[in-house]
């Protein structure tokens, strides 16, 4: 049985940014090296579902302004564009193409890589992308999104980390009531209510409002070589991130594809959390076969 290498760290350099990614290298495979990316979330928290695909060379990174890699400015957005130019030069780097498994904010950028850049990617699995502009109730979404990103500005990380956990877990369509409605009391979450002063958050300061404001290039991911499947959880009936990926899927012209669990559901511990792992590799490799 293939055993998965231990990883080789290198970095890149990018404007702004230097990128930290890993290689589990498996010299024999035929296949195109599959690279496991989210967003914010660095490659830390794909060890498991790592550990699956001990049969293909495997890349992970790290974001620019997560974990090991750094921002020049971390108090500044980073834009999909800037993700997805990141992604090129580290594809560039390792050898392209490859199969690209993307989840959250990471699908989102992976859009904007295959839109810019088709010829890095020969399949493209976008598991449930958190595009609150492309949902029928985008207006509130959106606006909601704001109110969280207004909060972190004025209040500081625990407040707005309560409303972001409020938005992520929400069922249904966001409405006026929703937006709203009174924010929840941080240390509901174990979160605190003191403001640090700090104001760059990875999440609530660099991505929430570039990720969730972008309007992927619809016409370019259909004129692209690239096969694109969308996945959903198939315990994520109704949450803004399932959403998301059912109206990319409307919009291309492909049902969405069911994967186990929900939005963390490749997760085998990580962060605390854990998904159905097992069940989530082997819808994967059965996707990525076609």
């Amino acid at each position: 049985m293939t055993t998965l290498t231990q990883p080789t760290t290198s970095t890149i350099e990018a404007p702004g940014a230097v990128i930290t990614y890993d290689v589990r290298r498996n010299p024999d495979s035929d296949e195109p090296a599959l690279f496991l990316i989210a967003s914010p979330m660095g490659a830390s928290g794909f060890g498991t579902l790592a550990s699956h695909f001990p049969d293909r060379t495997v890349v992970t990174y790290d974001p620019r302004g997560v974990e090991r890699s750094t921002k020049a400015d971390p108090a500044s957005q980073s834009t999909p564009e800037q993700h997805a130019d990141d992604l090129h030069r580290l594809i560039e780097a390792i050898g392209g193409p490859v199969d690209l498994f993307a989840s959250s904010a990471g699908a989102i950028n992976a859009f904007a890589l295959v839109a810019s850049h088709p010829e890095d990617v020969r399949i493209l699995v976008a598991h449930e992308p958190p595009l609150a502009a492309i949902v029928p109730d985008s207006q509130f979404a959106l606006a909601a999104c704001r109110s969280i990103s207004d909060t972190y500005q004025q209040r500081g990380m625990g407040p707005a980390m309560a409303m972001f956990i409020g938005i992520v877990g929400h069922r249904g369509a966001i409405d006026d009531a929703y937006v709203g409605q009174p924010a929840p009391d941080p240390a509901m979450f174990g979160l605190p209510s003191e403001d640090d002063g700090s104001r760059t958050d990875v999440l609530l300061g660099q991505n929430l409002l570039t990720s969730t404001a972008y309007e992927p290039d619809f016409d370019a991911l259909r004129a692209a070589p690239t096969r694109i499947v969308v996945a959903v959880g198939e315990e994520s009936e109704g949450q803004l991130a399932r959403r998301g990926g059912e109206a990319v899927a409307a919009r291309l012209g492909i049902e969405a594809t069911q994967f186990p669990s929900d939005h963390g559901g490749f997760l085998g511990g990580e962060y605390g959390q854990a998904g159905k792992p097992d069940e989530f590799a082997a819808r994967l490799r059965e996707v990525l076969a076609g």
